[in-house]
């Protein structure tokens, strides 16, 4: 009998490489809407803080069928309306993640799970002591305990940082968890009164849109007046209407059977993508991230319990909650560390989670709601500390870019030009075969040349 191995399992190691094709495919569409979210939200600031009475009047406009309880601000519909979209987004990736990616096998799912969870309780926890402490309002407790995916990779491509696909995916699945509890968060501790009427159509509606998905049924002219009579039932019950969009998403199948190239879900999630990412997002951003910064805002957000509690939530809390739950899962599990990565390349990541814009800007607007004035100051507060983490993780990472880019060009090599990364073929005797061919190509070509040289040598030395 063999002796048992002590062999430990190691994480942020390589992934299958149809798993990887996806993550960088859904990553570089985060990237690019992660970009154009940037720019909407320099845009709203500047736009404020120059225009501040056009810009109040136009994000304040209303608009929408009063009869139907759809009379609504364009600040409102961006938050309520196009977040959906978002969500909806959220929702297949998640539902993907459950059934096909990292969160499917509960073993390997217990890391990210357990780091994103620590992510989320540690900047509650700064956030609860902080005003506590002060004597601040708690209500906003759950604002920095959002990761916004789309912003720390606008963030990496702004600041020229590779990052090794392991790390990406981690990040990744963090952010799914992430938009999970954030889902849960504003379902349970901000909905209003109920409209039962209205609820219960929008739940029959859900169950008709599962219904005719499971018979197979096809054609976007019956699912998205479906998906708009839901959202408007869901937004007169009095739960956030983005759930619609997120319990929507989770419908979908994102299994693939015998002869599917995608899943109905990842299709779905191609097709949507771009305009959650580049369209819904920033204009959430253009309408929400709008805030007076002054001398005396800043000096208000550091010295206000609620918006210190936040800016220290999203740059300390974060990064110790998702480096912290990470270790301690390492140690007390038998997963190890890749060895091509350090520890410190797990803080940086951590770091860069406590960019946390969209999901903890509707936060805010929820849990003050009823103080204009506050809402303003935490949604200043995200900024400046996002802001802070982005400056903290990229300094971090810069300092091990050399290392991150050896490591991306080992993975993106593909020297027999097959279309496959040479890493994921060293154990092929086919792509051994195929490297020796191009060798002995070469080798053919210099000795030819060689011999070319050779005799032009000789030719010279010889009598004029």
């Amino acid at each position: 009998m063999s002796a048992p191995t002590n062999r430990r399992t190691p994480f942020l190691g390589r992934m299958p490489l149809p798993e990887r094709n996806f993550i960088a495919d859904a990553l570089r569409a985060e990237t690019v809407g992660g970009v154009l979210l940037l720019a909407a939200a320099v845009a709203a600031l500047i736009w404020a803080n120059t225009l501040g009475g056009s810009y109040e009047a136009v994000r304040g406009f209303h608009l929408g069928p009063a009869a139907l309880g759809l009379d609504l601000s364009l600040q409102h519909w961006a938050g309520n309306g196009l977040l959906a979209v978002f969500f909806f987004v959220a929702g297949i990736e998640l539902k993907r993640e459950l059934v096909a990616g990292e969160l499917r096998d509960p073993k390997a799912a217990a890391l990210p799970v357990i780091a994103a969870l620590c992510g989320m309780a540690m900047p509650a926890a700064v956030y609860f002591t902080v005003n506590s402490i002060g004597g601040g309002s708690l209500q906003g407790w759950a604002v920095p305990t959002a990761t916004d995916i789309a912003f720390a990779l606008a963030v990496l491509a702004v600041i020229g940082t590779s990052l090794p696909a392991a790390l990406r995916a981690f990040l990744l699945t963090l952010a799914v968890v992430d938009d999970l509890f954030a889902i849960l968060i504003i379902a349970i501790f901000f909905t209003s009164t109920l409209n039962f009427l209205a609820l219960g159509l929008a739940v029959a509606g859900l169950v008709l849109f599962y219904l005719l998905l499971r018979k197979g049924v096809r054609g976007w002219y019956i699912y998205v007046p479906l998906a708009l009579v839901i959202w408007g039932l869901m937004e007169n019950s009095g739960v956030h209407a983005t759930i619609a969009g997120v319990a929507m998403g989770l419908m979908l199948r994102c299994t693939r059977r015998d002869g599917e190239t995608q899943s109905p879900g990842e299709h779905i999630e191609h097709l949507v993508r771009p305009l959650s990412a580049g369209l819904a997002v920033p204009l959430f951003a253009l309408f929400s991230a709008g805030v007076s910064i002054s001398g005396g805002a800043v000096h208000d957000v550091f010295t206000r319990p609620e918006t210190l509690g936040v800016v220290l939530g999203l740059v300390v809390g974060k990064a110790l909650g998702i480096f912290g739950g990470t270790w301690l899962t390492a140690r007390f599990t038998r997963a190890e560390l890749n060895p091509d990565l350090k520890w410190p390349d797990v803080f940086a990541l951590a770091s860069l989670a406590g960019i946390g814009f969209t999901v903890s800007l509707l936060i805010g607007e929820l849990a003050f709601a009823e103080n204009p004035v506050l809402t303003d100051e935490i949604k200043a507060a995200v900024l400046i500390g996002s802001l802070l983490a982005a400056v903290l993780a990229g300094i971090l990472l810069k300092l091990r870019n050399t290392k991150y880019k050896k490591l991306c060009e080992d993975e993106e090599r593909d020297e027999d030009q097959d279309g496959i990364p040479d890493i994921y073929e060293l154990d092929k005797p086919e792509y051994h075969l195929r490297m020796a061919a191009i060798h002995e190509a070469k080798a053919a070509e210099h000795r030819r040349l060689a011999e070319v040289a050779s005799g032009t040598h000789a030719g010279d030395d010889g009598p004029a």
